[in-house]
């Protein structure tokens, strides 16, 4: 069997699916500009060079969701996807994953994004399988925190081990394959059989040329 993993931030994905929703947020008016375009910005920034908290990136966020319900977010999500995310999905990475798909290969998003904003991103690219970062709900209300293992770094790979155990199968059990354009992806990188650096930033460039790891480019 063969185990495909897709992350999504400017992987599958032509910009950061958590930065582009605080900026749809601003827009609309939900977000303070003043206030919150430049902690956005530094987070993002922080987030590219491998420096900032696992838990501070993940609660910032997820804290854009707090104080609301799933009902009064849920037109707000659908509005974000068609607005700002299917525009930045390319055909290339379209085809990539229907590649993959029409092999018969068991298809995963992987992402540090929560997945109350991603999942309906892995429904566009015809996944069934997501793992990300868990919101918490409260009586049905965002708390803005996280719950349980945060899907980042490390995170990814017990991550994806427990999912496989839910279903009573390992890593080694698959010819797994996964994409990714991050050095902060490193770990689930070296974790499969066959890792491919899309569009990476230079660290993992380096990394990827130094270890004889396939690099490709997705078109924009």
């Amino acid at each position: 069997m063969k185990l495909t993993l897709f992350d999504l931030d400017n992987t599958l994905l032509d910009g950061d699916s958590d930065v582009l929703w605080c900026d749809f947020l601003i827009e609309q008016g939900v977000l303070d500009r003043q206030s919150f375009s430049s902690r956005n910005a530094d987070m993002e920034a922080r987030y590219n060079a491998g420096t900032v908290g696992v838990e501070e990136f993940a609660n910032f966020y997820v804290g854009t969701l707090a104080g609301r319900d799933l009902q009064a977010w849920e037109p707000v999500r659908h509005q974000f996807l068609q607005d700002r995310i299917v525009p930045r999905i390319g055909q290339a990475a379209m085809d990539l994953v229907k590649q993959h798909r029409d092999a018969g290969d068991l298809l995963v998003m992987t992402t540090a994004t929560n997945r109350f904003i991603t999942e309906l991103t892995a429904r566009h690219f015809g996944m069934d399988h997501l793992i990300a970062t868990e919101p918490q709900l409260q009586d049905g209300r965002f708390t803005g925190q996280t719950t349980g293992i945060l899907n980042m770094r490390e995170g990814k790979v017990a991550r994806l081990h427990a999912w496989l155990a839910q279903t009573s199968r390992s890593l080694a059990d698959f010819e797994s394959t996964a994409y990714s354009d991050s050095m902060n992806d490193l770990p689930l990188l070296t974790a499969v059989q066959t890792p491919v650096a899309v569009n990476p930033d230079a660290r993992l460039r380096a990394e990827a040329q130094s270890r004889g790891w396939q690099v490709i480019a997705l078109a924009r």
